[in-house]
């Protein structure tokens, strides 16, 4: 197998070019630096005590921005989950230098080791991020869980936690094969299997996707797919059961901040069943969409180019802010549920809006001004920093996939082709599994979508961040 590098020294050069590009920059003004600091030093803390939880962090190994930390008990034959979740507001003041800034970025940029943060870093990585053994000032949710995954009864307040140990995913995921876990882990299994299970019975759509991912070492840049760890998906169906609790409390309020997706158009969905026909998968016309999607196995040729084709349905996902009547599409199809952001607001603008809602319903106080003159203007700043993080991400991606085979131009790959132009179907994309690619690919005659393919690398320029190949 060949392992393809490209140096680092250079390809950080390339992104404080994006960048630019993009008219972004991971540092902040000087007077908010200044505001974060001050803020730092004396955060607003709650009065209510919860620290003797015994809470733990679950995030990627070296992560700083830990925005939840997570404990889960037995509650006769069901749950209760707490989830406690930075509180920003604690050392974020309306108005201030800090908050216009974060309304400006509206999200956390990731490519590589190169972020480009919504908060400064005094705040993010250290004084708001629930690092470990250290006291901090949360939002609390407790919700129940019955024996089915169901959630029954949800609460959230501000609290004081503290986090008793700073845990990756890879580490937890080892000890959990093992069997020498903590006992409060196998908690998390049985709850994030039996949320899996209730988001297949309300038919939601989970994509199995690998993630393409730059692995750093030194100044060595290498690409992988990287597959989701099973702790992974646990822990992410907890920040799913906060984000539908979160949206059924403001839907009932009918005040809120709702993360939607529309149900997909039936003309999509036809012309998936026929790019099933056309790759030889039996779809039967009684089956429904996320049934079909769940029993696709990316590793075969046929249905990597299958999965790629079904994201087509999972386009079109925003925010929609209400006050007085519910949107009149409130769901997100995806989850087949009602759904907000709430358990990331380090990273993410909306959070800390859509959280102070939940909050003032739970404790029976009025929804503060400085969240209702924003309900209605998040949605299109959301949509704003959403493209613009996809964008960065891509651009770095690119970047990355261009130094690496500058080197191997006119060299040959074994490829999947996962997508064919439909108006030009010598046009397409190609995966190449060693590095971990996804490019553009032509032909001279229509590309066989779904099918081992043997292709020659054309271009590689990370000037211009272009991969081409050629069947």
């Amino acid at each position: 197998m060949r392992i393809l590098q490209a140096d680092g020294g250079m390809l950080r050069e390339g992104i404080r070019s994006i960048q630019d590009d993009l008219g972004v920059s991971p540092e902040f003004p000087a007077d908010v630096e200044e505001a974060a600091a001050a803020a730092a030093a004396s955060p607003r803390l709650p009065e209510l005590d919860r620290t003797e939880i015994p809470f733990v962090t679950l995030d990627p190994e070296g992560a700083l921005d830990l925005d939840q930390a997570l404990h889960i008990e037995r509650d006769g034959d069901g749950y209760v989950v707490h989830y406690a979740i930075a509180d920003v507001a604690a050392f974020v003041s309306p108005g201030d230098p800090v908050d216009v800034e974060a309304n400006r970025r509206g999200e956390t940029l990731y490519g590589a080791d190169s972020k480009v943060p919504l908060h400064p870093t005094v705040l993010s990585e250290d004084a708001a991020s629930l690092l470990a053994d250290q006291e901090r000032p949360a939002l609390l949710w407790t919700i129940k869980v019955d024996s089915t995954g169901e959630g029954t009864d949800v609460d959230v307040v501000r609290a004081r936690v503290r986090s008793r140990a700073q845990l990756d995913y890879a580490s937890v995921q080892k000890q959990l094969d093992a069997g020498s876990a903590d006992p409060m882990f196998d908690l998390l299994r049985e709850v994030g299997e039996l949320r899996i299970k209730r988001e297949a019975s309300r038919g939601g759509v989970s994509l199995p996707l690998p993630e393409q991912e730059i692995d750093i070492d030194g100044d060595r840049w290498a690409l992988q797919f990287r597959t989701m760890l099973p702790v992974e998906a646990w822990n992410a169906q907890i920040s799913l059961l906060t984000g539908m609790a979160a949206a059924s409390l403001m839907v009932y309020a009918r005040v809120g901040l709702l993360r939607t997706l529309p149900p997909p158009d039936p003309g999509d969905v036809q012309r998936l069943h026929r790019t099933a026909h056309a790759l030889g998968i039996v779809w039967p016309a009684e089956q429904l969409y996320p049934d079909f999607i769940r029993s696709l196995d990316p590793a075969k040729p046929s249905h990597a180019a299958m999965v790629i084709a079904c994201t087509r349905l999972l386009r079109g996902s925003g925010y929609v802010g209400f006050d007085g009547e519910v949107p009149a599409q409130p769901e997100h199809s995806a989850l087949a549920s009602e759904y907000a952001h709430v358990t990331a607001p380090l990273r993410r603008l909306a959070d800390r809006y859509a959280s102070e809602v939940c909050v003032a319903l739970c404790t029976g106080d009025e929804v503060p001004d400085w969240v209702h003159d924003k309900l209605h203007d998040l949605p299109a700043t959301m949509q704003a920093s959403s493209q613009k993080a996809s964008s960065y991400e891509r651009a770095v991606l690119d970047l990355v996939e261009a130094a690496v085979l500058r080197p191997h131009v006119g060299q040959s790959f074994p490829g999947v082709v996962v997508a064919v132009d439909e108006k030009e179907r010598t046009r397409g994309d190609v995966v190449i599994q060693e590095p971990a690619v996804e490019a553009h690919v032509t032909s001279s005659s229509p590309l066989p979508l779904g099918t081992d393919v043997e292709v020659r690398l054309t271009e590689a320029d990370p000037q211009s961040r272009t991969v081409r190949f050629e069947l």
